[in-house]
């Protein structure tokens, strides 16, 4: 059975190794990267380097992107020499980035009128762990057909992929996701530093807590970084630019998220205070020191 043509735009942390994993999986792969040297190490193992993101959609049956925003994504579809330029009714899109659940609607309705191109959002979750390991969580929004073209396309990079509802959905849960992680960033913090002033052995914690009822990825991952005030992996402002999308959505639905506004502003509080807000910055707010040695 002959594999679909597919692009990849977007190779950073996460792009890249689901790119790899595409091409262990034998599809053909083309990608385009605004700088073209950060796609030299995917094109040495077989990827097809395009000049335009036109031009990378012209030959593909699927475009996969995973880019930082939907202002990001926006550029790269309609943009000069951008993805709907070459768009056809055959074509799919699957769009990876975590993005604004509006904004995704309204881009896919207007590829669809323009060149009648279908779009599935798609965004992951499982971190840069998860796309390395092959290991994540998609979840996404469109209709049947197309979903079923995509799950078969991501499954090399993937262990859980959940349909959630038409276009839209897939970034509408992401949403929910990201307002868990960040309020539960904010209570482990906020912890954290309590039981160091108790006097508890504050860094022993997601060992005390491990499988427990407050026990999750969160806390065996971030949570570790917060007591050794680690580099967070995660880019800065990434939490906040989600959790603003988050309370941007509860005006549109008029659902109410007190705790997911008081959690956005402790990451502005942070950026404020340190110039950037990676997810387990949060921590800063009550330490410099940190609670166990590296």
């Amino acid at each position: 059975m002959t594999k679909s043509r597919l692009g990849f735009i977007g190779l950073g942390d996460m792009g890249m190794p689901m790119g790899h994993h595409l091409i262990d999986a034998g599809y053909p792969l083309a990608v385009w990267a605004r700088a073209p040297a950060k796609a030299s190490a995917i094109v040495e193992a077989g990827a097809t380097p395009c000049p335009t993101p036109r031009a990378l959609a012209a030959q593909c049956d699927a475009i996969l992107l995973c880019v930082f925003d939907a202002a990001a994504v926006n550029e790269v579809v309609f943009g000069p020499d951008g993805v709907a330029a070459a768009g056809t009714a055959d074509k799919l899109l699957i769009d990876h980035t975590t993005s604004h659940p509006e904004r995704s609607r309204d881009m896919a309705s207007r590829l669809k009128s323009e060149t009648d191109m279908g779009w599935v959002d798609a965004p992951v979750s499982g971190g840069t762990k998860g796309a390395q390991a092959g290991t994540l969580i998609v979840m996404a929004g469109g209709n049947a057909a197309d979903i079923a073209r995509t799950q078969s396309i991501t499954a090399p990079y993937t262990k859980r992929f959940a349909h959630m509802g038409a276009v839209g959905a897939g970034q509408a849960s992401k949403m929910c996701n990201q307002m868990i992680i960040g309020a539960t960033l904010a209570v482990w913090a906020e912890a954290l530093n309590f039981a160091q002033q108790f006097g508890v052995r504050a860094g022993d914690l997601p060992d005390c807590l491990a499988g427990g009822w407050a026990d999750s990825a969160v806390a065996q991952d971030h949570a570790r970084l917060m007591v050794r005030l680690a580099p967070d992996p995660v880019g800065p402002s990434l939490m906040q630019k989600d959790m603003d999308a988050a309370l941007d959505m509860a005006k549109i639905t008029g659902a109410p998220m007190p705790v997911t506004a008081q959690a956005a502003e402790l990451y502005r509080l942070v950026a404020a205070r340190t110039g950037e807000s990676r997810q387990a910055d949060l921590i800063r707010l009550y330490t410099d020191s940190p609670f166990v040695a590296d």
